[in-house]
């Protein structure tokens, strides 16, 4: 019987397992394997040409027990409502598991921003936020940067929220620019959550950080900035790869060159003759692999071939449940997407609580405090994997989906 793909269903077997496993009721899986709100949106958008087309967007909120809703904002052509479910809830286990006072949120556009000018992109932010209004704000639910936006449509955004509300409100959405607001450090949160991850991974498997081998697929925002970090820290980065290709070789690669050469939207393998295809690249001999790029890349079809003793998710939903059962019964450390990635909402969160109390902090301080909650993340969950005897995933899905549970049941929400 083949997978099932479907990155919703397999989010809401594994809530079940993680709350079946802490004693929660059918009616506290009922309610948190599902988003307790799903916004869907027409947003009318007139383009260069002077006609206008019409795009659909939506936004999900999956649990407000324990505060605001939390997560980005994503253009791109494959969005789709499950996907952005699915999301939510990885955001509210995300912030579960690094003990950050908020649920889950996500949104999307259908779109593809490759193919769209600067203006027509300004207008349909613009547009995402008129029609999305009335469910978000600084204390209902906070957007922030996802796959394809940055920080300049964030800050479309935040104007966009300020005019209809009429007041300034940099709380509104995180991962804008410094000078409206946005903490120093964001921009790399992410890849430098992974990069505390891996450390922490390669310890318990006692393999040194210098000169260890490292592969990612990815060579967006956070595979390109890991790329550097982890070639700066004295890794050797052997291969990476972009929605085209991969790159491959044994003695390392020049990623100052390469960094110089990639485009805005993370493409860099196009320049090269050579290159491998993304699967080839996902089973090349290394000490660490990091899935960054998309969903359902390690499945039970290519998880044998798996050669990496590490896995590390900065992707979303990059390994199956079948893939994480292979690879963890085979002895690999797998650290799920919901721990590995979380350094992107913990920054976001240090710019929501800087932009509510008017106090700014330095880049230092973003990572010396990262550091702490990330490393605190890991030993959580890695001592459920230990004393419980489960993957690292559902692991860190029981950590994560605790604190909502408890939250709802203080409210008295359910038994």
């Amino acid at each position: 019987m083949s997978e099932n793909l479907n990155v919703l269903h397999s989010t809401q077997v594994i809530i079940e397992q993680a709350l079946t496993r802490l004693g929660y009721s059918e009616a506290m899986v009922e309610l948190l394997k599902e988003p307790i709100r799903v916004l869907t949106v027409r947003i009318p958008v007139r383009m260069d040409d002077n006609s206008v087309k019409v795009f659909t967007g939506y936004r999900a909120q999956h649990n407000d027990a324990v505060g605001p809703t939390k997560g980005g904002v994503r253009f791109h052509p494959d969005v789709n409502e499950d996907e952005v479910k699915a999301l939510s809830i990885w955001m509210s286990l995300k912030c579960g598991i690094v003990d950050l006072p908020y649920g889950g949120g996500k949104g999307g556009v259908i779109c593809d921003p490759r193919q769209m000018s600067f203006g027509e992109l300004e207008r349909l932010s613009r547009g995402y936020v008129r029609a999305v209004s009335q469910i978000v704000g600084p204390t209902k639910d906070i957007p922030a940067p996802d796959v394809m936006t940055n920080s300049q449509i964030m800050a479309w955004m935040m104007d966009e929220y300020s005019r209809i509300r009429e007041f300034d409100a940099p709380g509104f959405i995180t991962g804008k620019p410094i000078v409206l607001g946005g903490s120093h450090g964001r921009e790399t949160a992410t890849a430098k959550g992974v990069t505390i991850m891996i450390d922490q991974a390669l310890k318990k498997k006692g393999i040194p950080l210098k000169n260890a081998r490292v592969v990612i697929q990815g060579f967006g925002n956070a595979g390109s900035y890991l790329a550097k970090f982890m070639h700066d820290m004295g890794a050797c980065v052997v291969g990476i790869s972009d929605v085209y290709g991969g790159l491959y070789n044994p003695d390392g690669l020049d990623i100052e060159y390469l960094l110089d050469r990639r485009d805005s939207f993370g493409t860099v393998t196009k320049l090269f003759k050579d290159t491998l295809t993304n699967q080839e690249l996902l089973e090349l001999d290394c000490d660490i692999l990091v899935p960054a790029a998309i969903e359902n890349q390690i499945t039970a079809e290519n998880a044998g071939r798996i050669k990496a003793p590490i896995i590390v998710e900065a992707a979303n939903g990059p390994t199956t449940i079948e893939a994480t059962k292979i690879l963890t019964d085979r002895g690999v450390l797998l650290v799920p997407d919901v721990l590995a990635s979380a350094g992107g909402v913990v920054v976001s969160y240090f710019e929501w609580v800087q932009n509510n109390q008017g106090y700014y902090w330095t880049e230092a301080e973003v990572h010396a405090r990262l550091q702490e909650m990330m490393e605190k993340g890991f030993e959580n969950v890695y001592n459920v994997h230990m004393t419980r005897k489960v993957d690292m995933r559902l692991a860190a899905y029981m950590v994560g989906v605790r604190k909502m549970a408890e939250a709802a049941r203080f409210r008295g929400w359910v038994n």
